[in-house]
């Protein structure tokens, strides 16, 4: 009997690898970081070949730390870094250009010419997404524009394009598999995520040749298998989902308007909305949480830029602490900010203000704030935030969430989590393993080769949660809030030329 699912976890800036047993515990992990580029201002990319050796590796470290042979592993899930845009050719396997990475905004520009088009809202209607160089469909437009014959090459069919989970099955396979998940391919911005089809019009105005695209596939199902020469025995890939919806699944947040946040270098909030895709008014995203048991699932996304980086700000621009960990001893050392409130848009404000010109602001100063009040104020920002989201999902859906669950760095900090659960007035569960997104792709792939029975017994496996409950009196929340909202009106169009 097998013992184990595989989670590769390809993330932005390093490649990890868990060994997951039946009980959902972590038995061995591997970690390696690779190279990130940055070729000009706001330019990201990455070595595609760096990110397959440095993935492999890490895989047979992990098998090797508890001597594990290919028959011990059951399956292969993979969740990804989403967006980040990889084209290689087909006959060799080599990349034709460095991989773009989902932060890099060198399609602004292009993006802003597609909006002068009057395409927002039909791009909106099929694909979930407002247009922005977040998503891949220009970074892929920009290889076929930039690259010397590469659209040429690939009306001939001789490139392939994928995202990161793509490029990995393919190199697995051997080139014998080229797909990707309803998940991934929903934040292409060229996915129709009511078809479930490549949407042919997009396709045309972008003048990206079909042919070129991976098949989209369910989240869980066997795509294929991992040569025998890369474990010593071939392996069925079976599960893979992008970061921010595997983390969904792996807080086993099955039922619509059942939430997680992670609390990252910013933060990703989604919020499961059952069979129907529910539009937004409220400045968020709408994307495929995941195909499984031949259904899909649709989520809601809040993007905020700055979470966890604030912390990092305080430490390494102010150096008000000297450790992420110290924030939350000062924090506490004060009853309260002292009427001090710090908005961290230090690149403009995310989901759901969506104002790329909003900057960071520290309002309410009075003579008796001290360093702990800045410190408290600053992580109190990354609860306002969260909530913001919140309250947005809350008039988007109709659904309030039962409890917030969370992982991410951040979410280890117990003042951050007990003043989002005062703020947002919802509980927040913290789990006992915070590894959500590898643990929600190892879940989709044992699903599909029946590792796991189904959702259920998943969900009865997490067990050992910490759950912080509200305390705040409802007058002090929206007062608090009322003044939260005050500070980042003054944030708002901060960096827009007069």
């Amino acid at each position: 009997m097998a013992k184990y699912i595989m989670a590769l976890d390809a993330g932005t800036t390093s490649n990890r690898c868990i060994l997951f047993n039946a009980q959902g515990e972590m038995c061995s992990m591997a970690q390696k970081e690779f190279t990130q580029y940055f070729p000009q201002p706001g330019w990201v990319e990455q070595d595609a070949m760096e990110i397959w050796s440095s993935q492999l590796e890490v895989a047979q470290q992990a098998m090797a730390n508890v001597g594990a042979n290919a028959s011990d592993i059951a399956a292969i899930g993979i969740t990804n870094q989403r967006e980040t845009t990889i084209v290689w050719d087909k006959a060799t396997g080599h990349p034709i250009h460095p991989a773009i990475v989902w932060q890099c905004r060198r399609t602004s520009d292009y993006c802003d010419q597609l909006k002068e088009k009057g395409l927002t809202d039909s791009f909106r209607a099929k694909t979930g997404l407002v247009i922005d160089a977040y998503f891949s469909a220009t970074k892929l437009r920009w290889l076929l524009e930039h690259v010397p014959g590469a659209r040429q090459r690939a009306q001939r069919g001789e490139l392939l394009f994928g995202t990161v989970e793509t490029w990995l099955i393919w190199k697995l396979t051997g080139g014998a598999v080229h797909v990707t998940d309803y998940s991934n391919a929903s934040r292409t911005m060229l996915f129709n995520i009511h078809t479930l089809q490549w949407d042919e019009e997009i396709l045309a105005e972008l003048d990206i040749p079909r042919c070129m695209l991976p098949e989209p596939k369910p989240s869980s199902c066997i795509y294929g298998h991992a040569l025998p020469q890369f474990f010593g025995g071939p392996i069925p890939i079976s599960g893979t989902a992008g970061d921010q919806q595997a983390a969904l699944f792996g807080h086993a947040c099955f039922a619509p308007g059942e939430a997680k946040n992670t609390y990252g270098t910013g933060c990703f909030l989604l919020m499961n909305t059952g069979e129907t895709p529910v539009t937004s008014q409220h400045g968020l995203v709408t994307t495929i949480a995941w195909g499984l048991d031949g259904k899909v699932e649709y989520a809601l996304e809040g993007s905020i830029f700055v979470a966890g980086a604030a912390i990092q700000w305080l430490r390494d621009e102010l150096q008000f602490i000297g450790s992420a960990a110290e924030s939350e001893y000062l924090a506490q050392k004060v009853p309260d900010t002292h009427g001090c409130y710090v908005v961290p848009a230090f690149t403009g404000l995310g989901a759901p203000h969506w104002d790329q010109y909003a900057r960071g602001t520290i309002v309410g100063l009075t003579r008796g704030c001290n360093r702990c009040h800045i410190v408290r104020a600053t992580l109190d920002s990354l609860c306002y935030q969260v909530n913001d989201v919140l309250t947005a999902m809350e008039a988007d859906s109709g659904i309030q969430p039962a409890a917030l669950k969370v992982d991410g760095g951040a979410s280890a900090n117990d003042y951050i989590m007990q003043t989002q659960a005062d703020l947002s007035a919802i509980p927040v569960e913290r789990p006992s393993c915070v590894e959500s997104t590898a643990m929600g792709a190892a879940y989709l792939a044992g699903l599909a080769v029946g590792f796991w029975k189904n959702k259920e017994e998943l969900a009865r496996s997490r067990t050992g949660s910490q759950m912080f409950t509200p305390r705040l009196e409802e007058t002090a929340r929206i007062k608090r809030i009322k003044g939260w909202n005050k500070a980042v009106r003054c944030a708002y169009d901060w960096a827009r030329e007069d």
